[in-house]
């Protein structure tokens, strides 16, 4: 009997010991798998922690004008600017040994394996947040044991490269809420209409419950189920001494204030305007692409949200409902900022910028460049040429050029620079153009910023080569500013998603023009302002002078297919265009004024907060009284006067005559402006042949 106790016994024995091996072995090769799993992810090194987020547009005000995501509105906070509430909330639910595990729970993992094994099914999860992290960082969200094993991996290599807190801080910035919020910021303003840093705990805790099932626990979807949600997260909070019951309970019965706020902001604060700077952050900052899609930037812009609301308002009160077409630019010529652009009367309907991208003829509105070069060429205000029907031939004589006034009225006498400009006398421009030679507009235009190609022909005073809308109201931008060449400036800075300036973009201006003279041209400007100045035809800006109340400067313009008009105070240089897309002929009886009255009207109300400045008088210029008709300096006799302005020592001397003058003097004034044009024969019929 002692023997078979005593084998049994030493079979017991060696049981025992095979099994104490074989668990020895098994806790080595575990050990060795261990750390041979910790060695491989720690070489791996740390994952990127690249997140797809929104990209926010901000106006001059820092307002936000627009918005830019791949489909998740994202806006990443750190985790100090989330409330406590909000941390407390989603580590009591979420995983309440995040700040002890490693990436995973084992504990958890087992359980979750038994209930899957005991279900037959992968519906239990077990995941931290970490992991959890860790999905929506580089994983999808399929069940299956590939993706659990990755999901692993990757957990690790984020706990052995990150701080805790630099986890949690991405976990709660790329967890869904539903409704297209990822993070909790934009979860925040949707719910609830402000920040994540202002959560209370009854908001807080209703947050955190929405992650476990976005479409089933929102409380949009199912307020009661919600609220159950919302208990379970107050219970767990207490359980995990981060509140008290007292604390619970009240945060049970709070009411909560839902707002539903949209997250996609459509881009209706200047679309146009919008396309112009994503392009120009690829194409001229060199911005790249992927970086522009991974989103999470702050596109500083200069586009004022106020002057771009007053652009659309007119545009909309003033365009008729067919195909007619318009495009509007506002700028301010002392920084080059672009504070208001419309490319179309719609968006929606037509991406299609008109403000940059085409190309139309700008008529008048070219004048200013060739009369500033005039006055640079020794021309003055008072300076007078015949207005009458003329024909003027070129190209060695094989051309002919004959322009017309508008509805064929002429002075069939001499007008003086301020009247050619006033009334767009077409015969005194080509001939000012002709006298200074064909070169001197080129190079003036281009100077002043004018890059689209131009050829030197007579009619180029007459504005028939194809310009945009930007560069006019960027080379009227140096008669407003005192003559410096401004560069338009769309973007003030761009900042990425942890607050580093990628890009600063300063005001870029050059003096290029005589203060002087674009004192004197932005007076002659106002010309077309001036009623009083009306003779044998009426100022070009009579119909909308009585729509502003402050001194500005401009011309208008139109061809058979286009309207425009363009002008400024010293805050704003503005340029509308009206036309149609194909070169449709306008019907100037009905199409004609509108350009104007766009720009009369959004000028005077874009100004409205603003003081009504005077054009800034240089040294060097007097103003002297003058008869516009005729050039001579003005007596109490004469008919018209207006001060008018010269550069020092250019002024009229002599006075205009009196009424009753006998005939001998009359003809002796007059004889010198014969003169002249006797002389700008000659130089004409010379450059003809």
């Amino acid at each position: 009997m002692e023997v078979i106790i005593d084998r049994r016994t030493k079979r017991r024995r060696r049981w025992f010991r095979l099994l104490f091996r074989l668990a020895l072995l098994m806790l080595v090769l575990s050990a060795a798998g261990a750390v041979s799993l910790l060695s491989y992810t720690k070489m791996q090194g740390p994952p990127p922690l690249n997140v797809s987020q929104t990209t926010v547009f901000l106006g001059a005000d820092d307002s936000t004008i627009g918005e830019s995501h791949q489909g998740e509105n994202r806006y990443w906070v750190e985790l100090s600017s989330i409330s406590p509430y909000v941390r407390d909330a989603t580590i009591s639910i979420e995983d309440r040994k995040f700040y002890t595990h490693f990436g995973f729970d084992p504990n958890r993992i087992g359980g979750a394996i038994i209930a899957n094994l005991r279900s037959g099914r992968k519906s239990q999860g077990a995941s931290t947040i970490t992991q959890q992290y860790a999905r929506n960082l580089y994983l999808s969200h399929d069940k299956t044991w590939a993706r659990k094993w990755n999901e692993l991996i990757y957990s690790l290599r984020l706990e052995m490269n990150y701080e805790k807190d630099k986890i949690f801080e991405g976990y709660l910035n790329t967890v869904y809420y539903g409704h297209g919020a990822y993070g909790i910021e934009a979860a925040s303003h949707h719910f609830f209409g402000k920040s994540a840093e202002h959560l209370t705990l009854a908001e807080a805790s209703m947050l955190a419950g929405i992650p476990k099932g976005p479409s089933y626990y929102s409380p949009f979807f199912d307020y009661d189920r919600a609220k159950k949600r919302q208990k379970v997260v107050l219970q767990s909070m207490v359980t995990n001494g981060v509140i008290t019951q007292a604390q619970a309970n009240d945060a049970k019965v709070e009411e909560l204030n839902f707002v539903r706020e949209e997250l996609h902001h459509a881009a209706s604060v200047g679309p146009y305007f919008q396309d112009i700077v994503e392009r120009q952050l690829i194409e001229d900052i060199g911005i790249d692409q992927a970086l522009l899609e991974a989103g999470g930037l702050k596109i500083y812009t200069t586009l004022d949200p106020d002057i771009q609301a007053e652009a659309e308002r007119w545009v909309a009160a003033e365009m008729p409902d067919t195909e007619l077409q318009t495009a509007l630019v506002a700028m301010n010529p002392r920084t080059g900022d672009v504070q208001a652009l419309v490319g179309g009367k719609s968006y929606g309907e037509s991406p299609y910028n008109r403000a940059i991208q085409a190309q139309r003829s700008p008529g008048s509105t070219f004048k200013p460049f060739l009369y500033y070069a005039a006055l640079e060429n020794g021309f003055t205000a008072a300076s007078t040429l015949l207005s009458e029907p003329t024909t003027f031939t070129y190209d060695d004589g094989r051309s002919e050029y004959s322009p017309r006034n508008f509805n064929d009225r002429y002075a069939h006498d001499f007008i003086t620079l301020l009247q050619a400009i006033a009334f767009s006398d077409n015969i005194f421009a080509v001939k000012t153009h002709l006298l200074l030679g064909t070169d001197k507009l080129v190079e003036l235009a281009q100077r002043v910023g004018i890059e689209s190609p131009l050829g030197e022909l007579p009619s180029l005073a007459l504005g028939t080569l194809p310009v945009n809308v930007l560069e006019m109201v960027r080379g009227y931008s140096s008669f407003a500013n005192g003559g410096q060449l401004v560069k338009p400036r769309f973007i003030r800075k761009v900042v990425d998603a942890q607050g580093q300036v990628l890009y600063e973009n300063e005001p870029e201006l050059e003096q290029i023009l005589d203060p002087r003279l674009t004192f004197i041209l932005t007076d002659l400007m106002k010309g077309m302002f001036d009623p009083y100045l009306n003779a044998h035809s009426s100022v070009t800006g009579g119909s909308i002078a009585h729509l502003v109340s402050r001194p500005v400067a401009g011309k208008s313009g139109s061809t058979s297919t286009d309207s425009w008009m363009i002008g400024y105070t010293p805050q704003l240089v503005t340029g509308v265009w009206v036309g149609y897309d194909q070169g449709q002929k306008l019907n100037h009886g009905t199409d004609g004024q509108i350009a104007k009255r766009i720009w009369a009207n959004f000028m005077e109300h874009s100004h409205k907060d603003q003081l009504k400045l005077n054009f800034h008088q240089p040294k060097g210029v007097v103003g002297v009284s003058v008869n516009p008709e005729n050039g001579l300096l003005a007596t109490d006799s004469c008919p018209t006067h207006r001060i008018t302005y010269f550069l020092e020592g250019t002024e009229p001397v002599k006075e205009c005559p009196e009424p009753d003058a006998d005939q001998e003097e009359i003809e002796a004034i007059n004889e010198e402006g014969h003169a002249k044009e006797r002389f700008l024969d000659r130089f004409i019929k010379w450059f003809g042949h």
